[in-house]
């Protein structure tokens, strides 16, 4: 019986490690190529990892909880196939199946400051590579840290945890209080003067009420979407387009565009385009804030993240990269790819990252608008509802006339820190411009 390794693999150019969420195979366990083996969580998805060999389960390296680094042995396999002895183990990185996404903030580049030496292995908390390395750079103390409430599993800090605190760390209440009707929380406002303490309202189990408990792909969009709405004061515009000419020349060209190109071809790939182009004319919207609240940071790249429901109906959100330099086509290609491979659970870490802008089309669901809340440390997210008849005033130089035309409504949520309601409401204004003068003479 010959002996193969097991290794993490590389889950992407920003990921150096994963935590090992669940063994799915036990020590003695028969394994299937392309078996599920375990299950590994990173800062930005959770994956599955198969296994490349068939044969048996020797050992486990690690147990559930750790985080073990790219390129570490993680199992060994033994596997009669290979036949011969087991004198130098093999090993072989397995594909990594995607299935899930948590959504967190990117870490902002900041200036170094002075490193204050901490002992931070000194605690019975886990804390990862990286955001000791923030917490060294902020100064924070051991004790301090071990005070920040984390999200992550088992209640580990994460870097979207500790990026939270930095804010109005010398303003944060010490600890949280508990009582028997309701828990309140220190919520860190970022960029502001001072923190507020919520009091969630207690929650009555009449008889015959279930109670499901949250997945982790839920419980980690649900904190994001909370830390946005503390973070970002939101405001949103709604602009209503008449895209009759988009619609008619999607219809003359969806066939001869699948034939020739071998693409089907979508509204989505034409909302970006539009999306692309506005980002151009308006780029204080491409943009971030830093940490401190304080600094502006100016994308360079136009990353356009696209929400995608998932059959388990969460949501990830993969990034068309410099949309702007893209073709209609290149925009179209990469869309259904990543759209297919998202459902698919195959997206890489690294396509699902680096966002500056994210589009979501409510109108999937027959909505007609919607709020988005604003996937941080972006700035803003349009959505775009479904596309109706309507009767219509039609100007023309014999006069007026009433005709059927088709609309949707397009939504922009916007972080009103730094996108006020002029910069907000020309720019969504603008997509609809692109969208209302499409050529409808357009080659493909």
């Amino acid at each position: 019986m010959a002996n193969f390794d097991l290794i993490m693999p590389k889950m992407g150019e920003s990921v150096a490690e994963a935590t090992i969420i669940k063994w799915s195979k036990n020590e003695g366990d028969s394994i299937r190529v392309d078996e599920t083996v375990l299950e590994i969580a990173t800062d930005k998805v959770d994956s599955e990892i198969p296994s490349p060999f068939e044969g048996k389960l020797l050992k486990r390296l690690f147990k559930e909880g750790d985080v073990v680094q790219v390129g570490t042995v993680i199992a060994v396999i033994g596997s009669e196939a290979a036949g011969g002895s087991s004198e130098t183990p093999k090993t072989a990185a397995p594909e990594v199946k995607v299935i899930a996404e948590a959504v967190k903030p990117a870490v902002t580049e900041t200036a170094v400051k002075e490193v204050v030496q901490n002992n931070y292995s000194a605690t019975d908390k886990f804390y990862s590579p990286l955001v000791k390395s923030i917490a060294k750079e902020e100064g924070i103390s051991l004790s301090e840290l071990d005070a920040i409430k984390g999200t992550g599993q088992d209640g580990r800090v994460t870097k979207a945890d500790i990026l939270a605190y930095l804010p109005n760390r010398n303003k944060a209440a010490a600890t949280t209080s508990t009582t028997t009707t309701a828990q309140k929380t220190d919520t860190k406002l970022e960029g502001g003067s001072s923190s507020m303490n919520i009091n969630r309202p207690a929650v009555s189990v009449g008889a015959g009420d279930e109670i499901i408990e949250m997945d982790r792909m839920r419980k980690i969009i649900a904190d994001h979407m909370v830390m946005s709405k503390h973070v970002s004061p939101h405001v949103t515009s709604f602009v209503e387009a008449d895209v009759t000419a988009l619609v008619m020349w999607r219809d003359k060209m969806k066939k001869e565009y699948e034939k020739k190109e071998g693409e089907k071809l979508t509204f989505t790939p034409l909302f970006i385009e539009a999306v692309a182009k506005a980002l151009k004319d308006f780029p204080m919207v491409n943009v971030s804030v830093d940490p401190t609240g304080t600094k502006i940071i100016k994308r360079k790249n136009i990353n356009i993240g696209m929400a995608a429901a998932l059959p388990s109906g969460n949501l990830i959100v993969p990034v068309i990269k410099n949309a702007d330099e893209k073709n209609l086509l290149g925009i179209t290609k990469a869309v259904n790819d990543l759209a297919s491979r998202a459902r698919a659970n195959k997206l890489s870490p690294d396509e699902i990252a680096g966002g500056t802008f994210t589009l979501t089309n409510v109108g999937n669901f027959g909505n007609v608008m919607g709020t988005p809340i604003i996937n941080q440390p972006q700035v803003a997210i349009l959505a775009v509802g479904t596309i109706k008849k309507k009767p219509a005033v039609i100007e023309s130089p014999l006069g007026d006339m009433i005709g059927i035309r088709h609309f949707m409504f397009l939504s922009l949520s916007y972080d009103h820190r730094v996108v006020d309601g002029s910069l907000g409401g020309s720019f969504v204004r603008r997509v609809a411009d692109y969208l209302e003068n499409w050529d409808i003479n357009r080659t493909v």
